[in-house]
């Protein structure tokens, strides 16, 4: 199976251009509220016309604004899980998915045990959609789906509607679906964690547009925009320029920093807040520093000062700036509470600490 999507479509505050060509895989649409990626999986699906570009779907033109085809959604071959599920309120669980399932009686009646026995709605096979939970209703709205013998899935945020506790169990619902599915299947969503676990390769929308998909690993590992790098969790990014070779300037943080390499073009910096290391209390100096943590380099072992401490659930946030430098932002350092409980009771009364920044964890951006 193959997809190959290139589009543009206005919308009101900017236009959409979707160009991607996707296989037998789980392809993720990585966005924010609002940037396109819904509207794109509506083009895709014939419930949204583009402005102008081309679809194909296996080898079938679903949409050429220059040949002028455009398919109706019956004719797509797609299974659509919408945010809403978009049950038939006045049907059973049974009579929604055989009012989808393709076959002979037999084969259809086949797929609809199936599909309840899959998605543990056996019991509920003759209940209504408004006497099933948001849990039971995206199972019902999957086991519609895969009943239709889709060559494409297309998963619009299929989590946001549900609690912590139910997106997990859904999650892992989805996964064994996903594993078991003979086609593709492309789903949007804003929350980086789902997209790292559910997807082969991803690609980032901002305001319509859309970046170069790649693997998760190379996505999250190297975002390489400014988008991708928020969009992925970053929470520490900076403006900063190149200096020589081996050092650039984190203009926000006041620091300069040792970099495995040049990046011409360079505009920003991005650290994950779990990759900052601990080497000392502050009240030492930096050559003691280095010994206490012997794979440092001494141009990123900086002197930082604790500003504020946050108590997560199972980590603490504590929020660190350059020691000497009251103006410069602060950084976000996230560590296990046993690691910050450790390193609290040795720090000197200014709450200052020796803290390594790694150079090969350091993301540069041009953009």
């Amino acid at each position: 199976m193959q997809l190959k999507v290139d589009i543009t479509k206005e919308l009101r505050n900017f236009t959409l251009r979707a160009r991607f060509t996707m296989q037998d895989e789980v392809f993720a649409l990585l966005g924010a509220s609002g940037c396109g990626k819904s509207m794109t999986l509506k083009c895709i699906a014939g419930l949204a016309t583009p402005d102008s570009g081309r679809i194909e779907l296996d080898g079938q033109v679903l949409y050429d604004s220059e040949q002028g085809i455009d398919l109706p959604p019956q004719e797509r071959h797609i299974g659509y899980l919408f945010q809403s599920y978009a049950l038939f309120p006045n049907m059973t669980i049974r009579e929604n998915i055989r009012f989808v399932a393709v076959g002979t009686p037999a084969e259809k009646e086949a797929k609809i045990e199936s599909g309840l026995r899959r998605f543990h709605l056996e019991e509920l096979a003759d209940a209504y959609p408004s006497e099933l939970s948001g849990g039971q209703q995206q199972r019902a709205a999957l086991a519609r789906i895969l009943a239709a013998d889709a060559k494409l899935l297309l998963l619009d945020e299929p989590f946001s509607a549900l609690d912590n506790y139910l997106t997990w169990q859904l999650e892992l619902e989805m996964l064994d679906v996903l594993q078991a599915y003979h086609g593709a299947a492309l789903f949007v969503s804003h929350d980086r964690g789902e997209v790292y676990r559910l997807a082969d390769r991803a690609a980032v929308i901002s305001r319509g547009q859309m970046e170069t998909p790649r693997t998760r690993q190379e996505l999250f590992h190297s975002p390489g925009t400014f988008a991708a790098t928020v969009l992925t969790g970053c929470k520490n990014v900076s403006e900063a320029r190149q200096l020589d070779a081996s050092r650039i300037e984190a203009v926000d943080w006041q620091l300069t920093l040792q970099v495995e390499e040049s990046m011409p073009g360079l505009r920003y910096v991005g650290l994950r807040a779990h990759f900052l290391a601990f080497c000392a209390p502050g009240n030492v100096t930096q050559e003691e520093a280095l010994q206490m943590h012997p794979v440092a380099a001494a141009a990123n072992v900086q002197h930082m000062q604790v500003t504020r401490v946050i108590e997560d659930v199972f980590s603490y946030l504590v929020m660190v700036r350059r020691a000497d430098a009251p103006e410069a932002r602060a950084l976000r350092w996230e560590l296990p509470k046993d690691d910050w409980h450790r390193i609290a009771a040795a720090l000197p009364a200014d709450q200052t600490l020796w803290l390594y920044f790694p150079p090969g964890k350091l993301m540069l951006m041009k953009q």
